[in-house]
């Protein structure tokens, strides 16, 4: 009689091969929790003691540690409620865009593109971790006081924004650079000659323009943030131990302009801007464009020797037949008390977004052959001393003068008028 095997004793042999074969089967790793990449990715952002990648778009006022808190939860919901994340598209989350400001960035700032990179990947790890977890995703508001957000205002922040701080720089600083850039400016014969002498610090108009310009000054012990006004990018040009002589006195436009620029970057950087009503005034002025048209008086009367002189230049309205109602260009200088001479370059000046400050922005700054009108003011009394801030008006009018000119570039091509014409 034969004997059939129990069930179980046949299927023993399969059993051991599939159990052999799932044994040699590679076992998927559980997917990291939230908090998991939370603690490995986005702490050591937030502990790290070094800025983050917003400073490259960003003078002061926030980092991208303002918006993380010390555990995953919080965090989340911090973020979720100020919708500064998309769990449907992670990639498009607000603060993945805010990292990603800049990344096109060339020259000194591409320095942050690694720590950008580190910071953008670390974040999307998270988000996309969070928009796995149902429970997460469901947790109640976070109080609004209890959310993550730079301390400043939005409008402090935008304030400091480096692009905000250079076309203030352009305004204030780089449109009077003709006044300094014949020694100044990186790479030319003379420049190469006085850093030999004094070194690169003398070489701070850089050749590759204004937001190279700004970088280094920034960056450069020419500024002084704790005491702004005594910074050397003002008292050099004042004629202190200055190779280039008096190029500044105190209250001229370009004084103005510079002494205005070097508080305001010292307060961004000192944050002493808290609200909004700290920042400084809207410039509502026109734009300014330097150039090296050269205006000169002769035959100056002796009441305006060594005596602080300003110049508004106005053009002529062919089409309204009458003096334009803003000036197109002002210069301003010491007269040569025993030469009897001022002599000066123009910065010419343009409406903003005007035709015609497209076109200077674009081109060639210049004016046209044709009738001018001069009007002349004296700072006879040591007015702007006083208070650099101060303006001379109708106390300081001594007179106006009509001439034609044609302009030309260079020192030795200047528009000379007679001092005697300048009339009440």
């Amino acid at each position: 009689m034969t004997r059939r095997m129990p069930a179980v004793r046949r299927a023993a042999p399969w059993i051991a091969v599939v159990g052999c074969f799932a044994a040699s089967m590679p076992v998927r790793a559980a997917e990291p929790t939230p908090a998991e990449v939370f603690e490995k990715r986005i702490v050591p952002i937030f502990k790290s003691p070094n800025p983050s990648s917003c400073t490259q778009c960003h003078l002061a006022g926030v980092d991208l540690k303002d918006y993380i808190l010390p555990d995953a939860e919080r965090t989340f919901r911090s973020l979720r409620d100020q919708g500064l994340i998309d769990l449907a598209v992670p990639e498009k989350s607000k603060i993945v865009t805010l990292i990603d400001m800049g990344g096109g960035a060339k020259g000194p700032n591409a320095v942050n593109a690694k720590l950008r990179a580190v910071e953008r990947e670390a974040f999307l790890a998270w988000i996309k971790a969070c928009a796995a977890d149902p429970t997460l995703k469901a947790t109640p508001k976070l109080d609004e006081a209890e959310r993550a957000k730079p301390a400043r205002p939005v409008e402090v922040i935008r304030h400091a924004r480096k692009d905000r701080v250079l076309e203030s720089f352009e305004a204030n600083v780089w449109a009077w650079r003709f006044r300094c850039m014949n020694c100044h400016t990186e790479g030319t014969p003379q420049n190469d000659k006085y850093r030999k002498e004094y070194g690169d610090r003398v070489a701070w108009v850089k050749k590759d323009g204004p937001a190279a310009t700004l970088e280094y000054l920034i960056a450069s012990k020419l500024i002084d943030p704790v005491k702004p006004e005594q910074s050397l990018l003002l008292r050099k040009p004042l004629g202190e131990k200055h190779e280039g002589g008096l190029k500044f006195v105190v209250g001229d436009d370009a004084y103005k302009g510079f002494r205005t620029w070097i508080e305001d970057v010292a307060a961004i950087r000192g944050n002493k801007y808290t609200a909004a009503k700290d920042l400084p005034p809207a410039d509502t002025g026109p734009e300014r464009f330097g150039t090296d048209l050269w205006l000169k008086f002769t035959n100056c009367p002796p009441a305006w020797g060594d005596k602080f002189l300003q110049v508004c230049v106005f053009a002529w309205d062919d089409k309204k037949k009458a003096w334009g109602d803003t000036p197109v260009a002002v210069s301003d200088r010491v007269v040569s008390g025993k030469g009897k001479l001022w002599q000066h370059n123009l910065t010419l000046l343009a409406a903003k977004d005007s035709d015609r400050a497209k076109a200077w922005r674009g081109g060639k700054p210049s004016l046209p052959e044709g009738k001018y009108l001069l009007r002349v003011y004296l700072d006879a009394g040591g007015k702007l001393a006083k208070d650099w801030k101060a303006a001379l008006g109708d106390d300081e009018f001594v007179g106006r003068a009509e001439f034609t000119a044609k302009w030309r570039d260079g020192y030795g091509a200047m528009t000379a008028v007679d001092a005697a014409k300048v009339r009440k």
